[in-house]
């Protein structure tokens, strides 16, 4: 199983929508991620509860590293074709985290599992994100 080391995922994402927010990888092996989000001015919306759009952003960006690390973007690109989500319940502050699982690994997609949960374990949202695997023209 290939593992990567966190740093490496961050620094490819520094400079983007994922480091605007926050988003930090905490670990990466084969089918397997996690990461963290603060909640904070960032990605509150204006009654001061984590935007269900962040919670969104986090799941594909969760997602799309996972199968970018299993791909050879050299060759490839790797792009979130879908995005769809439960907000069971919602944060104010501290962080949240993602744990996104490969449910399917296929040769032009993947598809991911996400649940994000807040500090002391709640269920903040679940998510489903299809991944398409493009060949490079």
């Amino acid at each position: 199983m290939k593992e990567i080391p966190p740093e490496a995922l961050n620094e490819l994402c520094r400079n983007t929508m994922v480091s605007h927010l926050g988003i930090k990888i905490l670990t990466y092996k084969e089918g397997l991620l996690t990461a963290s989000m603060p909640v904070d001015e960032r990605n509150i919306q204006p009654m001061g509860f984590l935007h269900g759009g962040a919670s969104l952003a986090l799941a594909e960006t969760v997602a799309s590293i996972g199968s970018a690390a299993m791909t050879n973007t050299d060759e490839y690109h790797v792009f979130g074709v879908q995005v769809s989500g439960n907000h069971l319940n919602t944060a104010r502050s501290g962080s949240v985290f993602a744990e996104a699982v490969l449910i399917h690994h296929g040769k032009s997609s993947h598809v991911w599992n996400i649940d994000i949960t807040s500090e002391n374990g709640k269920l903040i949202s679940t998510a489903r994100v299809s991944i398409a695997i493009v060949k490079k023209k």
